[in-house]
């Protein structure tokens, strides 16, 4: 119900905006933009930890800054997460970004790994994505990093 509230008031607060009843078109962008990050948010940090029973929001691998959503056109949205490793040499860092990358840029927040650059390549390259989802053991890490808890 939170959802669909929020969606009727971003449509009515961007009906207003382009039809000029509203002044404050360009002050609600930010509030909405959060918003949006918020719900991608929700989305990922269920997400568990390959190696361990927690969910990345609990291992704060996620957190709600971590989000960021910029408008590029009236319908189309960059979403960007920066993960933080729970420790520098993390050997599942590509693994955790494979688990939420789905159609997003996905990047270690700066300073925050060993092999930073290398990692934030691997994940956001779809053809290496495309290659790690064949392998079934992989494939069924990932499956498990995604599944919501009962």
């Amino acid at each position: 119900m939170e959802r669909v509230s929020g969606l009727l008031s971003w449509t009515l607060s961007r009906v207003l905006w382009l039809s000029g009843f509203s002044e404050q078109g360009a002050a609600w962008q930010p509030r909405i933009m959060e918003e949006k990050a918020l719900e991608v948010y929700d989305l990922i940090r269920t997400i568990r930890d390959p190696e361990k029973p927690n969910t990345l929001e609990e291992l704060e691998v996620v957190t709600e800054s971590c989000v960021e959503v910029q408008e590029i056109s009236e319908d189309d949205y960059l979403v960007i997460i920066k993960f933080t490793p729970t420790v520098p040499h993390c050997s599942l860092a590509t693994l955790i970004g494979k688990g939420v990358c789905v159609h997003l840029e996905i990047y270690i927040s700066e300073g925050t790994h060993s092999t930073e650059e290398d990692i934030n390549k691997q994940i956001n390259d779809k053809e290496r994505v495309a290659a790690a989802m064949e392998n079934p053991n992989l494939r069924e890490i990932v499956e498990q990093c995604v599944l919501e808890p009962d």
